[in-house]
């Protein structure tokens, strides 16, 4: 029984991609975070785009981003940043990078464990955005260039 499962998982995980390629929803799993100021954040089904960072340099990424075109854009877009901290160690997150994030001009929803990060795919350098319609995922890109996330930020205001 556990071969089968396994087997059957790339199966899966393959039938999963083809939808969303053919343009079917995959419902995201809610979930709720606090932010760098232990506010929460609940997944919300008016939701446009999710972006997840997996480390500093994707973090960096929409910093740079943001810098022409402030801070709250992302909330008058219905975007939500979410950073997995998960890595960094608990003392340094706490007494440094907390703090330090509570100078941006917009909310990063924190994941301390890497239980929400983990749902979605990407790497470290890369800036994970997804498209969410109602709650469901229509499609996802990646950023490692600046300049192209900014022109996507854009691009949600027209």
């Amino acid at each position: 029984m556990r071969l089968l499962r396994w087997c059957c998982l790339p199966l899966l995980i393959t039938w999963m991609g083809v939808a969303l390629a053919q343009g079917e929803a995959t419902r995201l799993a809610p979930w709720t975070l606090l932010d760098q100021f232990d506010r929460p954040y609940t997944l919300e089904p008016d939701l446009r785009v999710l972006l997840v960072a997996r480390g500093m340099d994707a973090s960096g990424l929409l910093d740079e981003a943001l810098a022409e075109l402030g801070g709250d854009y992302l909330e008058r877009h219905s975007v939500v940043f979410l950073a997995d901290i998960s890595g960094m160690p608990a003392p340094i997150a706490s007494l440094f990078a907390v703090p330090a994030m509570r100078d941006y001009g917009y909310r990063v929803m924190l994941d301390r464990s890497g239980r929400v990060a983990s749902r979605y795919p990407g790497e470290k350098s890369e800036l994970l955005w997804l498209d969410l319609d109602n709650g469901e995922l229509r499609g996802q890109r990646q950023f490692t260039d600046a300049g192209a996330l900014r022109q996507a930020l854009q691009a949600l205001g027209q």
